[in-house]
């Protein structure tokens, strides 16, 4: 099976898939789950010709656990071992919700000379959190209840979380029963630890100082009906700050919209990739 490891330290093991062959296009699925998210984005891209890598965040899917190390720069780091592992050239990076920091927080640390160009798909970027110079985040108490709750009962906080995460019963097209399952099979298999600390991590950092010197083309989709980032605080605020972005709003979409709304947000993301 494919690993990232480090020699000088033996419990260093990330896990990635590596399919296709033409340009390369790193996909970086969000919180709690793996690599396996980006189901029906995989054929999408190879079927356009792309070279798509997908790998799962320290902590979560196959990949390691490690006691600290969620915090954005050693993410990013682990991304830059999977960059150099596989000797890449100019890579598109794709995020995903907390994936969006990864990517923000790679070109701060490692610059974008070697990037293509980036997407954030219903990223956190540049903040989640409500403060006074962001009235439209989600509220500190709501933050605080989310790692309470997986404290207390992470494997229940998970089933009701990923329904949220597809506006579950809220949508006329949402996802069915078997996907909740599928998803909470695998956000319950993560790391405790790790679900809890990549949690804080998305939750209190703000990218807004960093996303103003990203200077590669950037794509932002966003669903105007996500629950668990609100278009406002994300999707709205990063096309603002990153001027020279493409900015799709996809109407009615959930945070989960690569799975519930995959037949415009694969078009969108292909045609991006593209140019």
């Amino acid at each position: 099976m494919p690993y990232i490891t480090k020699d000088q330290d033996a419990q260093y093991s990330i896990y990635y898939e590596d399919l296709g062959q033409g340009e390369p296009v790193i996909l970086i699925h969000g919180w709690p789950l793996s690599g396996k998210s980006w189901e029906l984005q995989i054929q999408a891209l190879l079927d356009a010709g792309h070279r798509v890598i997908t790998y799962d965040r320290r902590g979560f899917g196959q990949s390691f656990v490690s006691s600290n190390g969620y915090d954005y720069d050693t993410l990013a780091e682990d991304l830059h071992q999977l960059i150099s592992h596989l000797e890449l050239r100019k890579p598109a990076l794709v995020g995903f919700s907390m994936g969006g920091g990864e990517v923000i927080r790679y070109i701060t640390n490692y610059g974008s000379d070697n990037i293509s160009k980036i997407a954030l798909v219903a990223s956190i970027i540049p903040l989640v959190k409500k403060k006074d110079d962001n009235p439209d985040g989600v509220p500190q108490e709501k933050l605080d209840e989310i790692i309470n709750n997986l404290k207390d009962d992470r494997l229940n906080f998970l089933e009701s979380f990923h329904m949220d995460f597809y506006n579950y019963g809220i949508l006329s097209k949402s996802v069915s029963q078997k996907q909740l399952d599928y998803d909470w099979n695998i956000a319950s298999q993560a790391s405790p630890i790790a679900t809890i600390k990549a949690a804080e991590s998305w939750a209190n950092t703000d990218f807004r100082s960093e996303v103003g010197a990203v200077t590669v083309p950037v794509l932002i989709v966003h669903g105007d009906d996500d629950k668990v980032v609100p278009i406002k605080t994300a999707g709205d605020q990063a096309a603002q700050l990153i001027g020279h972005s493409q900015y799709h709003v996809i109407s009615g979409a959930p945070h989960g919209l690569n799975i519930t709304h995959a037949e415009e947000l694969n078009p969108i993301l292909i045609e991006f990739l593209k140019q």
